[in-house]
C-alpha cells in the first residue's frame, strides 16, 4: 500500500457534496475575467501573471481560485479531501494552460489569428464541459488527471484503528 493510499485508507470524507455546474462555470468565468484584465492592463507582463494565475490559482485560499473563493465551491484531493495544493491546481489546469498558450501565439496574427484561437479556446472549454457533464462526480478531465473534485464543501474526519 502506498503513502496514498495509507491516507485515504485512514480517512473518511464526510459531507461531500458536488459543486453545482452554474455555480463552476460562473467561478471560471469570474477568474478568466481576472486574467483578461490581466492581458488588456499590462499587456506583455499580463499574459504571463494570467497564465500563472490560470496554472495555479486553485491552488489559492485552500483549494479556492479568486472564482471560487467568491462563488463558493472548493477543489479537494479526491483520496484525502484536503485542499488541492500548487501541484494538483497546476496539473488539473494544464489543458486550460494550453489553449491559453496557443491563444498567446495565434492572437499575434491579424483577422484569422484570433478567429482560430477563440475556435480552439471554444473547443477546449466544450470539450473538459462535456466530460464535466458525462461525470457522476462532475470530474473533467484535468480532475480525472490531478485526482481531484470540485465540491461545495468537504470535511474531513480522521478515524482512529
Amino acid at each position: 500500500m502506498n503513502i496514498s493510499e495509507n491516507q485515504a485508507a485512514e480517512s473518511q470524507i464526510v459531507g461531500i457534496t458536488k459543486a453545482a455546474i452554474l455555480n463552476r462555470v460562473i467561478a471560471k468565468s469570474i477568474d478568466f475575467l481576472i486574467i483578461a484584465a490581466l492581458l488588456e492592463i499590462i499587456p506583455r507582463a499580463g499574459y504571463f501573471i494570467g497564465l500563472a494565475y490560470l496554472l495555479i490559482g486553485d491552488g489559492l485560499f485552500e483549494g479556492r481560485s479568486l472564482g471560487k473563493r467568491l462563488i463558493g465551491p472548493r477543489v479537494i484531493l479526491c483520496e484525502t479531501g484536503k485542499a488541492c495544493s500548487f501541484k494538483e491546481s497546476i496539473i488539473r489546469n494544464f489543458i486550460f494552460a494550453i489553449g491559453y498558450i496557443i491563444f498567446g501565439i495565434l492572437r499575434v496574427i491579424p483577422l484569422i489569428g484570433s478567429f482560430f484561437s477563440i475556435i480552439i479556446m471554444v473547443i477546449i472549454l466544450s470539450l473538459e464541459s462535456l466530460i464535466m457533464l458525462g461525470n457522476e462526480k462532475g470530474m473533467r478531465l484535468g480532475d480525472e488527471i490531478a485526482r481531484t473534485q470540485v465540491v461545495e464543501e468537504a470535511l474531513t474526519v480522521e478515524v482512529t484503528n
